[in-house]
């Protein structure tokens, strides 16, 4: 019997894949597809992902040939531009890259980690005892977990609701190539840059990467039924402009539909979902970033159970943990498509209302929050929070938050800690100990120390801080006795 089989060989399950490939797992990866798929379905990374990449000394490898890297300008929330300029301690990131590189570059650290992934197999049945899980009635494993997308079969199998809502304005998307700058020839005078609204429509247009236009349309009315082509995209953008476009060559088209849905469960005895599987969002910018560092929070926890760190319990808090998270993030990619839905004198009104508020410092502030890591901390509501900073672990800001990239006094950052995907215990004041060779204590100095010291889960959020209660949150967490 295998440990974990993943269906799906996106960037969610090989994110996975590594996570439990560098615990010493050895999934298996299971994709329908015989070949990596080349469509650029997704352009680049924003949030949290990226500081947990940079934990896994990935940042380097991810930002190699990008044409942009680091500290968010700006974002389009909706079609109201989020301006961060000025702002210099704002932690959203951002990292243009293309899916088929995203997916190239995990899977040779799969590879790199010894996972097998295996192509050409598509799960048909799924039935799970209180041992293991088989599917097509013949490949077993204790565990598996859907990142086969939003039309996951897994999910479908395992009898998890996916209640939710769909657009009633098809997209058509394409990737054009052209040599002509987005806005050079005089055949899109009268066209901005983002999405320009006609009575009979809206189209995109913008560029990510020199020589490739993204353009879109979208229109009332049903789904194309037929495969795109660029006739029918042509024909679309005439509909709405009233006129053709110098578009390029197309590199690739597709016909699709926004839908909000969120899983009612993440987790039916011993399946999990990750990704699309689990959360779809209305907007762009969120469905990357949660569903990697869905990856991350499951991971060292299928991780930990196999061998036998922790009780099968610890994987409930998949779910409690994860879920509030893709919750925040419908919340916000909800109102980003309401805000760019909205036509006429209202939908002026509201995005120059939301302009002017936008341009306050707090409000950015919490907005990047959202985008980064839903502003959620873990074992606690949902929202902003402080914390009373008190001396015990529970009480503590940190405690649930994602740990910041302290720069220690010999020279390393708590990232570099954080390559092995354990758990840490950064000592920061002395005396802080643990008697056991799963968790690397680092004794280390910082100018001001956020607390005496800090045990860091292996996805990088804080388990515990300060002076007391070591022993219970360590015990708690990792089943670990404290010593000294």
């Amino acid at each position: 019997m295998e440990n974990v089989l993943i269906v799906g060989a996106g960037p969610v399950g090989l994110m996975l894949a590594c996570e439990l490939g560098l615990a010493g797992a050895r999934p298996i990866v299971l994709e329908k597809r015989t070949e990596p798929s080349e469509l650029p379905r997704a352009n680049g990374l924003g949030g949290q992902i990226i500081e947990f990449l940079d934990h896994r000394g990935l940042l380097e490898r991810f930002s190699a040939g990008s044409p942009f890297a680091g500290r968010a300008p700006g974002f389009p929330f909706g079609s109201v531009p989020l301006r961060f300029a000025g702002i210099d301690d704002l932690p959203l990131q951002l990292l243009l890259i293309q899916q088929p590189q995203i997916e190239r570059l995990l899977t040779e650290r799969a590879a790199e980690l010894g996972v097998e992934i295996r192509r050409g197999y598509e799960v048909r049945s799924l039935a799970q005892d209180a041992e293991g899980v088989t599917l097509n009635g013949g490949l077993r494993a204790r565990y598996v977990v859907g990142c086969d997308g939003g039309r996951s079969l897994v999910r479908e199998l395992a009898g998890i609701g996916f209640p939710g809502t769909t657009d009633d304005e098809p997209l058509r998307l394409g990737h054009f190539r052209t040599d002509v700058g987005v806005f050079e020839s005089p055949q899109f005078d009268g066209l901005e840059p983002g999405w320009t609204r006609t009575p009979h429509g809206r189209l995109l247009l913008t560029s990510l990467h020199r020589g490739v236009l993204v353009a879109g349309v979208r229109e009332k009315g049903e789904p194309p039924e037929s495969p795109a082509t660029i006739e029918d995209f042509r024909a679309a953008v005439r509909r709405v402009v009233g006129r053709d476009l110098p578009l390029g060559e197309p590199i690739w088209l597709s016909n699709t539909v926004s839908q909000a849905r969120l899983a009612e469960r993440y987790r039916a005895g011993r399946v999990f979902l990750a990704g699309d599987a689990a959360h779809l969002f209305p907007a762009g910018g969120s469905a990357l970033n949660v569903g990697m560092t869905d990856a991350a929070n499951l991971g060292w926890k299928l991780a930990a159970v196999l061998r036998g760190r922790a009780s099968d319990e610890l994987l409930d808090t998949y779910e409690s943990e994860r879920r509030p998270v893709a919750e925040r993030a419908l919340m916000q990619t909800r109102a980003q498509a309401v805000i760019d839905r909205v036509e006429g004198e209202d939908g002026r009104a509201l995005r120059e209302l939301l302009t002017e508020v936008f341009a306050f410092e707090q409000p950015l502030r919490h907005l990047a929050a959202l985008l980064r890591d839903s502003g959620v901390r873990y074992g606690a509501e949902p929202g902003p929070h402080t914390g009373s900073g008190g001396s015990g672990s529970a009480d503590h800001p940190l405690v649930g938050r994602f740990a910041p990239d302290l720069a220690l006094a010999d020279g390393r950052r708590l990232a570099e800690l954080m390559r092995a995907g354990r758990p840490v215990l950064l000592d920061l004041g002395g005396g802080a100990a643990l008697d056991d060779d799963w968790i690397d204590v680092v004794r280390a100095r910082a100018d001001d120390p956020p607390a005496d010291a800090l045990l860091i889960r292996p996805d990088g959020y804080v388990a515990w801080a300060g002076k007391d209660g070591l022993a219970e949150a360590a015990e708690q967490l990792f089943g670990v006795p404290a010593s000294g």
